[in-house]
């Protein structure tokens, strides 16, 4: 694949998606839940997040979206009213899969297990991607996380709720655009499927 990308199989090849040729699995240095895929940007700090998730419910996909946000958002510690803005919400289609799919961005202020660490951004923008599988009773959840860092970014250029995104989050809405072109599901049996 051209551009600095390349085809990554996830979840064992059951998945397929253009990833940039810089980003590494992270299982391959750490553990990772058989539920989710983690790849890093080895030049950089920006990881891409794919979940397969119990699908949630009782709500509309917008509510599920919002609801997934919630949840990663929480985990970080970032919970408290405030720290967390959603800048842009809508409605995508995968390209290759033909599926409908929901996307935003969001902004988060550094939760409590980020603060005091080394690398500890300023914020971390989020682009978060839900596929709901309704058949197979699943959320994917893709999530492009990408953390401002100072001295990674000219503080004075970014401000993402004016729309002045800067080079990182350029980069992360490239990678989201790529994943939203090339993203298939190959077999169909990673859902529990014959």
């Amino acid at each position: 694949m051209a551009d600095g990308y390349r085809l990554t199989n996830l979840f064992g090849g059951a998945v397929q998606c253009p990833l940039p040729a810089t980003f590494a699995d992270v299982s391959e240095i750490r553990r990772v839940p058989d539920n989710q895929e983690v790849w890093l940007d080895t030049n950089g700090l920006t990881s891409v997040v794919f979940d397969i998730l119990e699908r949630v419910d009782g709500m509309s996909d917008v509510d599920a979206l919002q609801f997934h946000l919630d949840d990663i958002t929480e985990e970080s510690g970032a919970e408290i009213d405030g720290e967390v803005t959603v800048l842009m919400k809508g409605e995508v289609r995968f390209q290759k899969q033909g599926t409908k799919a929901y996307g935003l961005l969001a902004t988060s202020l550094p939760g409590e297990k980020q603060r005091g660490r080394d690398n500890e951004p300023d914020f971390v923008a989020l682009l978060l991607l839900l596929v709901r599988l309704v058949e197979q009773a699943t959320d994917l959840i893709i999530t492009v996380n990408v953390p401002h860092v100072a001295g990674t970014y000219d503080s004075g250029e970014v401000k993402p709720e004016q729309g002045r995104y800067g080079g990182l989050l350029l980069r992360g809405l490239e990678i989201r655009e790529k994943i939203i072109e090339g993203f298939q599901i190959v077999d169909w049996g990673l859902f529990g499927e014959d």
